[in-house]
């Protein structure tokens, strides 16, 4: 059984004491595929060294997180990005898209940079990997301004609701399901057998959003199979098939 983490911080602080071994643990309970998104330039050469530690596991993404859009260094942070995506291979652009938790102040100029990390993944024919946190109708406004064939992605982390869930689709998205599938108030959990199985891909975003039964510790990759298991219950489907169906659908996002 292959399971496949389409999210994943394995350079998070919270992780420099035991990383290794967590990433070992994951390993061990099938987990042999990791997206690492990143965050800024502060992580890259932390996301190199991860590659170069386990290089047959571990496909990096590029981009500049809308969390990490500040007026002062957006500009340089995408120069950044840019320069990164023209030095070497990549497997998506991301994460990308607009937070409307921590600062609506921001607003303008993160969908600015969500519109113009979109226009890199067209250039280099790579999905996207979209962070939407309070802020669905801002980040749609980019998606349809932005439609075409050959944008696709996924919805990290999506917790929206079923009309949400359809519109991300008919946008090329698949969806990432993590954590919040297990959470008794979670919600998606209620219509996800409505949802084509093609369309969904596993993710945990640790060190972040624990699945039940570790909600509120920490988060780590070993953890893809709590959510497959849970996503084995919603669609009456043994672990393998999920296992098996969404390393598929996350290898026609990365092509890999």
């Amino acid at each position: 059984m292959i399971l496949t983490d389409t999210h994943t911080h394995l350079y998070s602080e919270e992780f420099q004491n035991d990383r290794t071994e967590m990433i070992q643990r994951a390993i061990d309970a099938g987990v042999s595929r990791f997206f690492v998104p990143s965050i800024d330039s502060g992580y890259t050469q932390k996301m190199y060294d991860l590659e170069n530690q386990f290089p047959q596991n571990i496909f990096l993404m590029m981009g500049l997180h809308p969390c990490y859009v500040k007026p002062e260094t957006y500009k340089e942070e995408l120069a950044h990005v840019e320069t990164q995506l023209a030095k070497r291979k990549f497997y998506a652009i991301g994460e990308i898209g607009v937070d409307m938790y921590w600062d609506k102040t921001t607003l303008k100029i993160q969908q600015e940079a969500f519109k113009h990390q979109i226009r890199l993944a067209k250039k280099y024919k790579l999905a996207i990997n979209i962070h939407c946190r309070e802020a669905f109708d801002e980040v749609f406004e980019v998606l349809d301004s932005e439609k075409a064939t050959d944008l696709f992605g996924i919805f990290h982390c999506f917790a929206g609701d079923f009309g949400q869930a359809k519109r991300a689709i008919n946008l090329n998205m698949k969806l990432g399901i993590g954590g919040v599938a297990t959470f008794k108030n979670g919600k998606i959990d209620q219509f996800l057998n409505d949802i084509d199985l093609k369309h969904i891909v596993l993710e945990t975003d640790s060190p972040y959003l624990a699945p039940v039964p570790f909600r509120g510790k920490r988060n780590e990759s070993s953890y893809t199979k709590l959510v497959a298991e849970k996503l084995a219950s919603i669609y009456e489907l043994p672990i393998e098939e999920i296992a098996r169906i969404t390393t598929e659908n996350s290898k026609q996002v990365f092509g890999i």
